[in-house]
């Protein structure tokens, strides 16, 4: 059944909570340690150090919320974050068992208040969406990780709410969604794809169709507008992500993927994406700037290709980590990405070896903001 007016007005797109876009002002940003050696087997290795790359570039411009499984994946967490010079007084450490790193899907997604704070009967609060994580409708080890949304939102000290959609074929029923099938400019509109929520491949809500997903992203994000892209990248172990095809980057304007030998694998899928967004609408009725950054060459290990992206960037604070690879069209990523973020400084990380645990660093963050 639908839901009563009076349900609908207790939800947080109701009561003018939103989702704020990435590049607005973080308190933290939430990683957790890798420790699963079999994500990468037999690239394990070098892992630890460039998670410790990440958090020296982050802990200079946010507080960093680090989680590691127990005591003594913490000392070995702070014996590298020291020897990297990345262990500061803004890392602060949680020891709570996950069972993967991947923290953008896993963990919480914070909503920002209302901007009129003072309005009666209004928490002025950040609020914690708790979506149901099942590993991407893929994997069965994922009992920890799936209470990790709700420890980040402890911590964090803020209200929980728990999603949950209504059909009119079905009984209400706790939502799977993971932070990087989506993507808002904080102003009413969101990014998603197609293979991701609508495909019986790897299903997370079998009684939701587009309308449902739209009204959910209303009731819950505050959105007006809904961008639906066609499928993700080759090799992409979540079926079709968001996060590494298309991103916002101002409240109008995307940057997305493009692939121009039409051979790969991926020209058809991203071409196709293209003409979505040029038809696209924001919120408010804007066409969407869109700028256009060149696929790395295919990274192939152990016969398969991997989802080797520029997308997958992570925006803080003060700077923007982008995921390199090596290849040539490195520079054009970074140069596009420095004109696209002026006032930030642009930090490439190399992802080469990161990329074989089928992630990169927009999959491992997860910001917290500020209040």
């Amino acid at each position: 059944m639908p839901r009563s007016s009076a349900t609908r007005a207790k939800l947080p797109a109701a009561q003018g909570y939103r989702m704020p876009a990435e590049w607005e002002p973080h308190e933290s940003t939430w990683l957790a340690w890798p420790h699963l050696r079999d994500d990468w087997p037999g690239k394990f290795e070098p892992i630890p150090w460039v998670y410790a790359e990440i958090v020296r570039n982050l802990a200079r411009h946010e507080r960093v919320d680090l989680i590691v499984n127990d005591a003594n994946w913490e000392n070995r967490a702070r014996t590298v974050l020291e020897k990297a010079g990345a262990l500061s007084d803004n890392v602060s450490i949680h020891r709570w068992r996950t069972d993967r790193v991947w923290t953008r899907d896993s963990g919480c997604i914070f909503l920002a208040p209302p901007a009129d704070r003072h309005r009666d009967k209004v928490d002025s609060s950040l609020l914690a969406l708790h979506f149901q994580f099942n590993a991407w409708a893929k994997y069965p080890n994922y009992t920890q990780d799936e209470k990790v949304g709700h420890r980040m939102a402890k911590s964090a000290g803020v209200r929980v709410v728990q999603p949950v959609s209504v059909s009119p074929f079905s009984d209400q029923h706790r939502v799977v969604l993971e932070g990087g099938a989506i993507d808002v400019n904080g102003c009413g509109t969101l990014l998603t794809t197609e293979e991701c929520l609508l495909s019986t491949t790897q299903q997370r809500n079998p009684p939701m169709d587009r309308a449902a997903y739209e009204q959910l992203f209303a009731d819950y994000f505050g959105v007006r507008s809904v961008i639906w892209l066609d499928s993700g990248i080759a090799g992409d172990d979540t079926h079709g992500h968001v996060d590494d095809i298309t991103r916002f980057v101002a409240p109008h304007t995307v940057v997305t993927m493009v692939e121009a030998n039409e051979q790969n694998e991926n020209y058809a899928a991203l071409y196709a994406n293209l003409g979505r967004l040029r038809n696209a609408r924001t919120a408010d009725g804007e066409k969407l700037e869109i700028v256009e950054i060149p696929m790395p060459r295919a990274i192939v290990f152990e016969g398969r290709q991997l989802p080797a992206s520029y997308a997958n960037f992570y925006i803080a604070n003060g700077a923007v980590l982008v995921p390199v690879f090596n290849d040539p069209n490195d520079r054009i990523a970074l140069n596009t990405l420095a004109k696209v973020f002026p006032s930030r400084e642009i930090v490439p990380i190399y992802s080469g070896d990161l990329i074989w645990g089928f992630g990169a660093l927009h999959c491992m963050t997860q910001q917290q903001p500020a209040r």
